[in-house]
């Protein structure tokens, strides 16, 4: 939901990181950290913020004792998901296993970007970026929900490079970093858009990345599981092209400026090219046979919701576009979103489960009613001859 609406979510990201398993731990961690955000990378100290688990008293006391950042830059968050240990703060692998507390660093963006630390109402907003995450891994959870110490506790160090990027080459979006501005390049080439600061060419930017190295992967489009995942997002890249005006098949024209981009660091990208646009077409051609007629249907049920002044979408006629064409319920939800507009969800799967129900009774071999038959008796002579 967030993707596109911020200046810092993807589909498709890279990930640097670093473990440590049974050797350094909290202390060790959280220096390198800030020795490497500070000393390195020469980020202003007065711009960091951190935050804790609650209950780490231990990362807490590392931060305001032995590193020096301010307490007022400290930030606890708690239990703020509705469960004991369900927190921003803390890590889980699932309901049992490895887990603990995370410690994050956040860079401050200044005033002039909207929202607040971590932790506050206005958390979501852009102006606090997490470009660090440090998770302590250092307890076993069992089927009970107890906690039982690990005999070597491990580090899990996260920081996503476009983040990070973003910070060092002093933008405030991802989106304009140089890893980002070939391919929104790229996008407005193919689409003629005549905006460059769209949000629908950086959405194609994204997502040119995510279907590229899904398929280069070995995951086709399909629909379920992770092949109806890159469906969804082929087909929102798609409706975002048909925002800009486009009315034919586009989307995989980007992938030769993606694999100039990343091809010398990703080689399976790069061999994997014909194949990838091959692909990424015939789901174009699919999806652009049916777009006109579903967003003609879309556009009518929001005119008339318009004239109505409702501000929910019909479930049942945003099943019908997912039915009948291929409209993904994320898709026109993201489409009523700019207009303003929710889609009433539970409508959405009352209709599902009904159909799933008529698709099961359907499927079934059964005699609704007793077959009677007035002529003479059947004789069978199959087994004894070819031909009666």
């Amino acid at each position: 939901e967030n993707f596109g609406y911020t200046a810092r979510h993807h589909t498709f990201f890279e990930m640097l990181g670093n473990f440590s398993f049974g050797d350094y731990f909290k202390r060790d961690a959280i220096k390198y950290a800030w020795e490497l955000l500070t000393e390195v990378f020469k980020l202003p100290k007065d711009r960091l913020w951190v935050t804790v688990y609650a209950e780490d008293d231990e990362a807490y006391d590392i931060w305001a004792k032995q590193v020096g950042v301010p307490v007022e830059r400290i930030i606890r968050i708690g239990d703020n998901k509705g469960a004991r240990y369900a927190s921003d703060n803390f890590w889980m692998m699932g309901d049992t296993g490895p887990c603990g507390p995370c410690t994050e660093i956040f860079y401050d963006h200044g005033e002039g970007i909207p929202g607040g630390p971590p932790g506050s109402p206005d958390e979501d907003g852009d102006r606090y970026i997490e470009i660090w995450n440090n998770v302590f891994m250092q307890f076993n959870r069992d089927e009970n929900g107890v906690m039982h110490p690990l005999p070597k506790p491990s580090v899990d160090t996260g920081m996503g490079l476009e983040r990070i990027s973003a910070v060092l080459q002093h933008v405030h979006a991802n989106y304009e970093i140089d890893l980002f501005q070939k391919l929104v390049a790229a996008a407005q080439r193919e689409t003629k858009a005549a905006d460059q600061s769209s949000p629908s060419l950086r959405v194609l930017a994204d997502h040119i990345r995510a279907c590229s190295f899904l398929i280069a992967d070995g995951v086709i489009p399909g629909n379920e599981g992770r092949g109806f995942v890159l469906r969804r997002i082929i087909r929102r890249a798609i409706r975002h092209g048909w925002k800009l005006g486009v009315r034919a098949p586009f989307f995989h024209k980007i992938v030769p400026d993606l694999v100039a981009e990343m091809g010398e660091a990703y080689p399976e990208l790069k061999a994997g090219q014909s194949k990838v646009m091959d692909m990424l077409k015939l789901e174009e051609e699919r999806f652009f046979a049916t777009i006109e007629h579903g967003m003609a249907i879309l556009d009518g049920e929001l005119a008339a919701m318009s004239a109505a002044g409702s501000a929910v979408f019909n479930g049942e006629t945003a099943f019908k576009l997912h039915d009948t064409y291929g409209f993904p319920l994320d898709l026109t939800a993201d489409i009523c979103r700019e207009k303003g507009v929710s889609v009433d969800g539970a409508a959405f799967d009352a209709a599902m489960a009904r159909q799933k129900e008529q698709a099961r009774a359907a499927g079934k071999f059964k005699m609704a009613a007793q077959l009677d038959y007035s002529g003479p008796a059947t004789a069978f002579h199959g087994y004894e001859a070819l031909e009666a």
